[in-house]
């Protein structure tokens, strides 16, 4: 049952976050023709992709292998088996939530791609969702790793490798 359950929780969110979101976005433009974009917004969607992809696999590997869980955990409710203890090591040196970080790069990368406001607004209406989830998450962290968790938010970004934007 715990493998049925890890291998729904990639599923679902390679499906909401590779798939669906950047359809969304797609579709809230106005569907415009995926054309030539030039040299330059090639160059920068291609990496802002492939760095956000990397980033957000690299995170999930590094879950599966040190932390022995899976990323699929919202608002409170566990879809695959949480980590075991508290990851501050590899991407989570980066940040707090690499993952999404590498998300949020990816998405930004259809953005260049599609260079409209409507991509840009169904950005940041996932990052403002992706907050709310994030704070929920925190508190069920403080919880359940208490002060180490806290040191660690002290010298580590929510989403930036700063503390600022804690």
């Amino acid at each position: 049952m715990k493998t049925f359950r890890e291998i729904i929780g990639y599923v679902l969110g390679g499906v909401l976050f590779v798939a669906l979101l950047p359809t969304i976005m797609w579709l809230a433009s106005g569907m415009p023709a995926l054309a030539h974009i030039g040299a330059y917004r090639a160059a920068i969607t291609g990496m802002l992709i492939m760095g956000g992809l990397t980033l957000s696999v690299w995170t999930i590997v590094y879950m599966k292998r040190q932390g022995k869980g899976n990323p699929m955990d919202a608002f409170d409710h566990e879809i695959g088996p949480r980590t075991q203890h508290l990851m501050t090591d590899g991407p989570y040196r980066l940040n707090r939530n690499p993952m999404l970080t590498g998300t949020f790069l990816y998405l930004s990368g259809f953005i260049v791609w599609l260079w409209t406001w409507q991509s840009l607004l169904v950005w940041l209406i996932f990052v403002a969702i992706m907050i709310v989830q994030v704070r929920s998450e925190e508190k069920r962290l403080l919880r359940d790793f208490g002060e180490e968790y806290d040191a660690y938010c002290k010298r580590t970004g929510r989403f930036l490798p700063f503390t600022w934007n804690k």
